[in-house]
């Protein structure tokens, strides 16, 4: 799976995974990451999410990154603001008050370039990526954050039964990428209607993340 996959579905409209409300796993579990107003929250693989609109009008900063340009030239739109843009490198800096988007190839982001982070909320990137990268994008993502604490989102199924995207994530596999280095909870976890891509039986577990230092 390459960067031509994520051009061609938003290019084509195929974004069944942009959802058309703010995420309730998100509304029902941030406060569990013991953020205070202005708060930074990092959102990898942002596209145009709801949740952005959420956390801005509660009172959050947000960082986020996209490979896709129209999907954050369509965020600004629907958000009513003209950004500032940029470049940082390779990277394209979409930059407003109180949001900093990222477009481009997320490995190419650095802790410089990203700056403070409070807390990472993944809820699209680690099921977006095939299992060859996860263990990559994982470490890049402690790294560039220096160990934020996350709320972190992803569904479960047996993919056997169909390739991803979204790909399935085990809790073998969560502490296998981030047991060393936080303490690892399962805040909840909830049978998706109608199962993965309305076919196959499928749960959204909710893990928080909090740095063991």
């Amino acid at each position: 799976m390459d960067a031509n996959f994520w051009h061609r579905k938003w290019a084509n409209n195929q974004i069944s995974f942009h959802q058309n409300r703010p995420n309730p796993f998100l509304v029902d579990h941030i406060t569990a990451l013991s953020l205070i107003e202005g708060s930074v929250i990092f959102i990898p693989l942002c596209g145009k999410t709801l949740d952005i609109f959420w956390l801005l009008s509660n009172g959050y900063r947000v960082i986020g990154a996209e490979l896709v340009e129209s999907a954050i030239e369509q965020l600004f739109a629907e958000l009513a603001i003209t950004p500032t843009i940029s470049f940082v490198g390779e990277i394209k800096h979409y930059n407003a008050p109180n949001i900093d988007i990222f477009v481009g190839d997320i490995f190419e982001l650095s802790s410089k370039i990203l700056g403070p982070v409070d807390a990472i909320y993944d809820r699209a990137a680690l099921i977006a990526l095939p299992d060859e990268t996860r263990t990559r994008y994982t470490a890049h993502l402690m790294a560039i954050t220096l160990m934020a604490p996350q709320l972190l989102i992803v569904c479960h199924y047996d993919q056997n039964l169909m390739q991803g995207p979204p790909f399935s994530i085990s809790e073998e596999e969560i502490n296998r990428h981030y047991k060393e280095s936080y303490n690892v909870t399962l805040m909840e976890s909830a049978n998706i209607e109608g199962g993965i891509k309305g076919k196959h039986a499928a749960k959204d577990n909710v893990w928080l993340l909090n740095n063991k230092n």
